[in-house]
């Protein structure tokens, strides 16, 4: 009762209930990290269709030989951000790449970024200090899918921050979900700020999202994933790959609550 007492206890994210922006881009590693960039993509697609989130494809880049240098994507459901804000960070691949000839493992990487979709009432933006710009949506290759300047760039001066949406036909949707990527942008950056300001930056990285840092590892010649921030290992890398990551969350959200635990249920 009294451990039930102290889970209670645990202070709640109020974000956790929040949609979220996920945004993967390849990292060392040129064409493999970015195939990597959209296997990850895939992994979490898979994930999302197991949790009846819905998944919107806002911008992306894709990878000369496939995968992408960059996808940014909106989740929507139930405590999403709650559940992915743990996938944040380096994420390191190691295989033999489709391109090598010698059959050497090769090791790659990919960021995941996931920033919890804020509404204006959560962040305020000076629309005079945002500048819009439109063009033509572009497909692979960079060729122009459509004549019309439905793509839409915004460009936030004070923060240099630059986001881009073409997904939708539309230059007012596309607006609207880019200003909805910057707010989150901004957020994470404010937040940042705070945390380093009032040393509120947890010792674990479990839950910090610092996308600076190497999570976890796919290693497909042993078909091996481990989770460096817990130091769990598991050996089954293909389901892993097909959306299988609720072990790792719940393990990471159960390490979480019982760091919190250790200083009663409170945070500096």
């Amino acid at each position: 009762m009294e451990e039930d007492l102290r889970k209670m206890l645990i202070p709640k994210d109020p974000n956790d209930s929040k949609d979220c922006i996920l945004e993967i881009r390849s990292g060392t590693g040129g064409d493999e990290a970015a195939i990597f960039a959209g296997d990850l993509f895939r992994m979490y697609q898979r994930f999302c269709e197991k949790q009846n989130w819905n998944l919107t494809v806002l911008d992306l880049t894709f990878g000369t030989s496939g995968g992408y240098k960059e996808i940014i994507s909106s989740v929507s459901g139930a405590d999403v951000y709650g559940m992915l804000k743990y996938e944040s960070g380096v994420h390191r691949v190691q295989r033999v790449p489709a391109t090598e000839t010698q059959g050497r493992v090769h090791t790659s990487a990919a960021t995941v970024a996931v920033l919890p979709e804020m509404e204006d009432v959560d962040v305020e933006i000076d629309m005079n200090e945002v500048r819009k710009d439109t063009y033509c949506s572009s497909g692979p290759g960079g060729q122009s899918v459509n004549t019309t300047y439905s793509a839409v760039r915004l460009t936030h001066e004070p923060s240099g921050i630059v986001v881009t949406c073409q997904d939708q036909k539309s230059q007012i949707k596309n607006f609207e979900k880019a200003l909805k990527v910057l707010r989150s942008r901004i957020y994470e950056i404010e937040l940042a700020k705070h945390n380093e300001a009032v040393g509120a930056q947890r010792k674990s990285m479990i839950g910090s999202g610092d996308r600076s840092d190497k999570i976890r590892t796919y290693n497909y010649p042993q078909s091996r994933v481990t989770d460096h921030r817990i130091n769990k290992t598991v050996y089954n890398l293909p389901e892993v790959m097909e959306g299988s990551i609720e072990d790792f969350i719940g393990a990471l959200r159960f390490a979480e609550n019982a760091e919190k635990m250790k200083g009663g249920g409170m945070e500096d």
